[in-house]
């Protein structure tokens, strides 16, 4: 029998007898969508859906995240590619990656950075790791910070000979810049940094 064709009267019994399971699936799935009620308080009327379970959810039960929090990830997991979420998947799968993005940008705002040209002070400083890169970044600190936020990431405290150039670009009648930058991630110990302080130009 048709799916068009079933009554709608008919229940989840008589449809299972007609139909394979994964068809009854669907029909209790068009349900549910047609008649959204929140997941969390039974309300009707719930107009949202959760990025990672894909429940309904009402505007009040709705978690929501900035399209940015994970901005300075190089790929961000799929399941925080969404912006709205119920309370028991935020709680369980988003808020852990968020607090361990908050741990990673405060270790990045704490790195000890050293610019390529005070390489004197750093000249001890081993330089075992390959270096990482950020391009296109509109903003020059911003820029530095990605490149200690990609540090960070691989449990280094510092990054040194950091490199940053700007290039000039036009969009329309506007001219503004962009900033591309290199560095290598480092574990800077302070014995390992000249003693003169008088030479020292201060990284931060």
């Amino acid at each position: 029998m048709a799916l068009r064709s079933l009554p709608k009267t008919l229940n989840k019994a008589v449809i299972e007898y007609f139909l394979p399971m994964s068809n009854i699936d669907s029909i209790c799935y068009l349900h549910s969508m047609s008649n959204p009620s929140c997941c969390s308080c039974y309300k009707p009327k719930a107009n949202l859906v959760c990025g990672i379970c894909q429940d309904t959810i009402c505007k009040k039960c709705t978690q929501f995240v900035d399209e940015n929090s994970f901005s300075f990830l190089a790929k961000a997991p799929k399941d925080l590619s969404a912006t709205a979420f119920c309370e028991t998947c935020f709680i369980q799968k988003v808020a852990p990656e968020l607090a361990k993005y908050s741990e990673l940008m405060e270790q990045a705002k704490n790195t000890i950075v050293f610019m390529k040209a005070q390489f004197k002070e750093t000249r001890f400083v081993k330089r075992l790791e390959d270096p990482i890169s950020i391009v296109e970044c509109s903003d020059y600190d911003e820029t530095i910070l990605r490149l200690a936020f990609k540090a960070a990431q691989l449990n280094f405290n510092g990054i040194i000979d950091v490199d940053i150039i700007a290039k000039k670009v036009r969009t329309g009648n506007y001219q503004t810049s962009v900033f591309s930058g290199s560095a290598i991630p480092a574990n800077i110990l302070e014995e390992r940094l000249i003693k003169d302080k008088s030479n020292w130009s201060s990284p931060n």
